[in-house]
């Protein structure tokens, strides 16, 4: 029997851990796991086994169990779309937008080229103003314009977004408009249909019949805190992308439509405390043509990775932190029910109901205003609904920041299943497995969560792996420093 090794002279765990990692039969297998997660901040170990048994004969064909793995058990990425959480996991999430996106406008995955001769545009709807803020506005010639505020910002200057005026600021207006910025623009798109059948003339059941409306968009943080939309808006005939619509609907009544449905979507928000707020679109509507075949300044291309560069990221751009400050424990009640059923303030937050005090949060005086104006009108009976103090981090937005139509392109996680197959079909050819006829195979599989994260042996292995692939990915931009 080998002898253990003695490591007590390796002061650092994690230097001691990967020597006993390395000392393992198949250390390459700990590499290979680690490489496979394209070195996930903070993977998900399972254990556990599956089998692919033959249906006609119940021989078990393939089988495999966390037991014969060197550490016990399998590493799978979180699969975080925040590159503020997980660069490796974000980068994907990128690289999957990015295609869903491009398909859209210039075809496959399941979508025909024909499609780059739809009317498309590229249009993004801000917010409105709730008070001045310090800004930095260029000349076309690049010179730097005073600020309202009489000074010349830095493009670094943390006073950007920031109001003049915090005392006369709308804050609680703001943290409204982000939290209903989702159904303002669901109801902008319903007044969209509406503002394109009004314009060509037709009721709006002979447009649907006609022409389908389809859309992909991503949400972005301005400096102030408040989100906007970019958006590919598409026109199709009436069964979605294979089909051409009618040479009447064109990128210029889609445009006419556009403004007028940014002008007409509204919603009321009242409150006891806080009066009647009026949401809208801001007046910084901006709409491009996208140029069909890719000719012209927005290509394609072009409008699919700004799609996608906004896609993973988060509130923490506009300043906030990448986390909920819920209390785990009383999940931002402040109480919890004991066993005689009265409420006890929760002894880990002493009754805030926040992970961590609001006064203490590394952000600027502006941001903090924010995520304590969130919390505080969350827990007002007439906004119960929208739970702003589950979203306080996120400065009031709960919505998605990427969505789309139904018949815009393919899906996430068709591309997902797809990449999947992938691998699965390269791993049985390097195992030189079986052939398996469709329909005769049965997978039964056992998994049960075990942990996050890595060993802190594995956690300097991940940090190579994280190394390389951001080395590789800046040679692809910058070339290669050596040459």
């Amino acid at each position: 029997m080998k002898a253990p090794l003695d490591l007590r002279h390796v002061a650092s765990l994690a230097l001691r851990d990967l020597i006993h990692l390395a000392h393992l039969p198949d250390f390459d297998r700990v590499q290979d796991q680690i490489s496979q997660v394209r070195g996930c901040t903070r993977p998900v170990q399972l254990v556990g086994s599956t089998e692919t048994r033959d249906t006609t004969t119940d021989a078990i064909l393939r089988s495999y169990s966390t037991a014969d793995e060197p550490t016990g058990r399998l590493l799978t990425a979180c699969g975080n779309r925040r590159s503020s959480r997980c660069p490796a996991c974000s980068r994907l999430y990128a690289a999957d937008t990015y295609h869903l996106i491009r398909a859209g406008l210039s075809g496959g995955k399941t979508v025909p080229d024909t499609v780059r001769t739809h009317p498309r545009l590229f249009v993004t709807l801000t917010a409105p103003s709730f008070g001045p803020v310090h800004n930095r506005r260029t000349t076309d010639t690049g010179e730097n314009l005073a600020c309202r505020c009489g000074g010349r910002h830095r493009a670094d200057d943390p006073a950007l977004g920031t109001p003049l005026s915090p005392a006369t600021y709308d804050y609680a207006g703001a943290v409204l408009w982000n939290a209903h910025a989702g159904a303002l623009w669901a109801r902008f798109t319903t007044y969209l249909r509406r503002a394109l059948a009004a314009h060509l003339g037709m009721t709006q059941k002979a447009l649907n019949a006609a022409v389908r409306v389809s859309f992909a968009k991503v949400a972005e943080y301005q400096r102030r805190g408040l989100v906007h939309f970019h958006a590919v808006i598409r026109l199709d005939g009436p069964e979605g992308s294979n089909e051409p619509p009618p040479q009447w609907a064109t990128a210029d009544a889609l445009t006419h439509a556009v403004k007028k449905a940014a002008e007409r979507a509204v919603l009321t928000v009242a409150s006891d405390a806080i009066g009647e707020r009026q949401l809208t679109w801001g007046g910084q509507l901006d709409i491009r043509e996208i140029a069909a075949l890719g000719d012209g300044e927005l290509t394609d291309q072009k409008v699919a990775a700004y799609v996608a560069k906004y896609a993973t990221k988060s509130a923490e751009d506009s300043g906030t932190v990448d986390r909920s400050l819920r209390c785990p424990h009383c999940t931002g009640r402040g109480y919890r029910h004991g066993p005689d059923g009265f409420r006890d303030l929760c002894d880990e937050c002493d009754g805030t109901g926040q992970s961590e005090p609001i006064a203490d949060l590394p952000v600027h005086a502006h941001v903090r205003q924010m995520i304590r104006t969130a919390w505080d009108l969350g827990h007002l009976p007439e906004f119960a609904e929208l739970k702003l103090w589950k979203w306080a981090h996120m400065l009031g937005f709960r919505g998605h920041f990427s969505s789309k139509s139904r018949r815009y392109s393919t899906t996430l996680g068709a591309l997902r299943d797809t990449r999947r197959a992938w691998h699965t079909e390269r791993a049985r050819a390097a195992a030189d497995g079986p052939e398996l006829a469709e329909g005769t195979t049965l997978v039964v599989s056992h998994w049960q969560y075990l942990a996050s994260g890595y060993s802190p042996g594995e956690e300097l292995l991940a940090a190579q792996v994280r190394h390389e692939t951001a080395l590789t990915d800046r040679r692809k931009t910058e070339g290669d420093p050596w040459l």
